[in-house]
């Protein structure tokens, strides 16, 4: 039996369906010999496979058992049309939301690299599919794929503000700013209906708590009224994540996010009623998104955003194959070239996690990227998104005199699980 290689890091020939090379030395045998050549994305969808996660000790893989192809001949004979998508494009993916009751709801960070200590994500999974999403590998650690579950499981932290209000509450909260939405949207598709970020939001606002959001949604707009009373009170800011103004990349890059020219009213909303807004470009991914990084700039200081900052494409776990089969769907005829520039920003690998580097990148390129911004921060006259957060006042937080009782976990009525 022929070993292969792990890639990446820990995750084995993720693409079963692929055809293997014979040999482990094989020359052929690269990370670019497991994307399969007729991959095909879902209209909707940012991830093209339920890519197995690293922790799944079995692959799963598509058979065609040729029923879906008599199914249509069957339609045809009876004189009924069969367009092209139809036959070519796979069945639409219905999205499951599963109602979670949190243990705990406040996550602290001691990441130099970052402007914030406390972050609370109400949602885990995310609607909006972005393909490069950070947060895709916390997936599996529920057993779920960071590909397409990632975006169509969905999980809601039912008890998020009640778990807030006991934190707060407590005699050892140092009142600090909460960044909320951190790992997936807190305004995205479901919190129309579930309002948890808007409930949360409440919670902070009547403590007097400052918080931060960031977010690629119009929906921010619907909590206005408390964004701009607690930021008269300096308490609230907000950042808009732009990747690019091309409405076409945009659509297959960040499927169910709002258009890059609906981003920009958000942020001529925002800054209207007084709210502190700024433009996060990220990611910045070399040869699809990076030429727009001046005009993205420029769009966003015309509609009102005072900073401004950029993160370089993050390929942590699964991300790397995900993205990878993303380029060979949309993008074939520049992957190799867009995977050869990340690389020379990761020292020759897919990413580098090094807290000095993994924001930026390094070496050339990397640098004649933060010259770019730099310049054009300057000449547009915006400041870094992170001095944002040293704006904020904690001194007006007020301690909650009661908290309620915690929620228990919902049981069965069976009595099937009594002894356990």
């Amino acid at each position: 039996m022929p070993k292969f290689p792990k890639f990446p890091e820990g995750i084995a020939a993720p693409f079963p369906e692929q055809p293997r090379p014979l040999a482990d030395d094989d020359p052929t045998l690269t990370p670019e010999s497991y994307i399969h050549p007729s991959q095909v994305a879902r209209k909707g969808r940012g991830a093209v496979t339920n890519l197995r996660g690293r922790y799944e000790s079995v692959s799963r893989e598509a058979f065609d058992d040729g029923w879906q192809a008599i199914a249509l001949d069957n339609l045809r004979e009876r004189g009924q049309e069969v367009s092209p998508e139809d036959a070519d494009e796979p069945a639409p993916l219905k999205t499951i939301v599963t109602e979670e009751t949190a243990k705990s709801i406040i996550s602290r960070n001691s990441s130099p690299d970052l402007p914030f200590n406390l972050s609370l994500n109400p949602y885990r999974g995310c609607e909006h599919g972005c393909i490069y999403c950070f947060a895709r590998p916390s997936h599996s650690y529920l057993g779920l794929s960071p590909g397409l579950d990632f975006e169509s499981r969905l999980f809601a932290k039912t008890n998020a503000p009640e778990l807030l209000l006991r934190e707060l509450a407590r005699p050892s909260y140092v009142p600090d700013t909460i960044t909320v939405g951190i790992n997936t949207d807190a305004y995205q598709p479901i919190e129309r209906e579930l309002k948890l970020t808007r409930r949360v939001l409440q919670v902070l606002h009547d403590c007097g708590n400052p918080v931060a959001l960031i977010t690629k949604s119009s929906l921010i707009e619907r909590d206005i009224d408390l964004l701009a009373a607690m930021a008269a009170k300096r308490q609230a800011i907000a950042a808009v994540t732009i990747t690019t103004l091309d409405p076409a990349i945009a659509r297959t890059l960040e499927p169910r996010a709002a258009s890059p020219m609906r981003r920009l009213r958000v942020i001529r909303t925002l800054a209207e009623a007084g709210i502190p807004v700024s433009v996060s470009i990220a990611p910045v991914i070399p040869f699809i998104t990076e030429p727009d990084l001046e005009r993205v700039m420029e769009a966003a200081i015309e509609a009102g955003a005072g900073q401004a900052g950029y993160i370089v494409l993050r390929l942590p776990w699964e991300v790397s194959p995900l993205f990878r089969q993303w380029l060979q769907a949309h993008f074939p005829d520049r992957a190799a070239r867009v995977m050869n520039r990340i690389k020379d920003m990761r020292g020759g690998k897919d990413y580098d996690a090094d807290f000095a580097t993994r924001m930026r990148g390094a070496g050339t390129w990397a640098d004649l990227l933060q010259q770019r911004f730099e310049k054009a921060s300057q000449r547009l006259g915006m400041t870094h998104r992170n001095r944002a957060f040293a704006t904020l006042d904690a001194s007006q937080f007020r301690r909650p005199l009661v908290a309620p009782a915690a929620r228990q976990p919902m049981r069965s009525d069976s009595g099937q699980m009594d002894l356990f």
